[in-house]
């Protein structure tokens, strides 16, 4: 099975990619966008980073960040994206607008995807539907016994990006793999 998690965002979209019959973080690689260089400077593992390219329209950017994405889950058998959150505030139609060119270009190749809440992504993860950064954080550490803060960026004090975008993804990843796996076993 290979199938992939995309936490997409403008300011730090993160990819869970996993390849393998029994899900688990081994078996998983992440990718993720940033502005900041020296989260781009050396692999973390099965965590990888790339700057943002440089855009002049915001079109442009939804293009660039689409592609990446795109490219990074091409040859996937199934994919699933973060809704949106309806109480979101901010650059709310921008975002859409982003995302909205990315399941555009996944259409056009036939990529299938699903898309879940916030809310059942979090429940899911923590039991909470309504759980913040750090219940996210301490969830997957718990899980995978891996403190990719520690790795990625020490200096922070609170999760944020691209620890947060790549905690997401392996959630909505892993989401997938389980709803995949419960139609599988209706079928059989």
């Amino acid at each position: 099975m290979l199938i992939a998690g995309i936490d997409y965002s403008l300011n730090g979209p993160s990819i869970c990619v996993f390849s393998g019959e029994i899900f688990n973080y081994d078996d998983c690689t992440f990718y993720f966008l940033t502005d900041i260089k020296k989260y781009t400077e050396k692999p973390y593992g099965n965590i990888f980073g790339e700057r943002f390219i440089d855009w002049n329209q915001e079109m442009e950017r939804y293009e660039s960040i689409a592609d990446w994405a795109l490219e990074t889950v091409l040859g996937c058998d199934a994919v699933a994206l973060e809704g949106y959150a309806y109480s979101a505030q901010g650059r709310v139609f921008h975002i859409a607008e982003n995302t909205g060119v990315l399941k555009y270009k996944m259409y056009q190749i036939g990529l299938p995807v699903t898309v879940f809440t916030p809310s059942e992504i979090k429940k899911y993860a923590t039991g909470k539907g309504n759980a913040d950064k750090q219940t996210m954080y301490d969830s997957f550490v718990k899980e995978t016994k891996e403190k990719i803060k520690d790795m990625i960026c020490p200096e922070k004090k609170d999760v944020g990006n691209p620890v947060s975008d790549i905690v997401d993804s392996y959630y909505i990843c892993k989401f997938l793999y389980e709803k995949i796996k419960k139609e599988q076993n209706q079928i059989s």
